[in-house]
């Protein structure tokens, strides 16, 4: 019973130790010490060598030092040991992204998102790669869904009004950017899209009364 109840303590002691170190591997790269981070995402990937979060730790640091290779081999292994990892999926993703591969990096986004739709960092990828592709229609889906989710986003609410401009919902896009300049009037991006939007908008609105005249 005894002996029982120690490991029971000992294996609660390395699950504690595990989490400290993973933890302070996400602090130092939250603060660019990438470095230091990487010294704490090893430690934790021998403590636990079953955990998918550490690659994690260690494929985003090693993007962060541009080595392509080893960022590819530490998602790899944490897909390996979490199939359902979203984080993992999207560090595929960004690998893909900067070989200039937009349809790996597309497909790695979308599989990131099918498992984690609040996944910010995989829909603003994917927004990046559809601009690339001229592919619209999926990442449209997931920016809605995620601003359904969070109404107050402004860095989700641009992307999709530029999408909804680039894909002719003008008045959507209208809409959206007005909300948007009503939580952030500084926003000067969103206020140049706006006049595009409208000068757009007008546009339509001339044709549509030049065709009912000629009728």
């Amino acid at each position: 019973m005894d002996i029982t109840q120690n490991n029971v303590d000992e294996q609660h002691d390395s699950t504690q130790h595990y989490e400290v170190l993973q933890e302070l591997g996400d602090c130092y790269a939250s603060v660019g010490n990438y470095s230091q981070a990487q010294q704490y995402y090893e430690k934790a990937a021998v403590l636990s060598p079953d955990e998918a979060d550490p690659y994690v730790g260690l494929g985003v640091v090693a993007l962060q030092k541009n080595l392509l290779d080893d960022a590819e081999i530490a998602f790899r292994v944490a897909c390996r040991l979490n199939s359902n990892c979203a984080k993992a999926y999207a560090g595929f993703a960004m690998v893909a992204q900067q070989r200039a591969d937009y349809k790996q990096a597309f497909e790695m986004y979308l599989k990131s998102l099918e498992l984690d739709t609040d996944n910010l960092i995989a829909l603003l990828g994917l927004f990046q790669t559809s601009c690339q592709m001229g592919s619209f229609a999926k990442v449209i889906h997931y920016l809605e869904m995620y601003l359904n989710m969070h109404p107050g986003d402004t860095s989700v609410m641009f992307p999709l009004a530029a999408l909804y401009m680039k894909d002719g919902k003008f008045e959507e896009s209208k809409n959206i950017l007005l909300n948007l300049l009503s939580l952030d009037e500084n926003h000067k991006d969103a206020a140049n899209l706006l006049e595009e939007v409208e000068h757009s908008l007008a546009q339509v609105k001339q044709v549509i009364r030049t065709g009912a005249r000629t009728q």
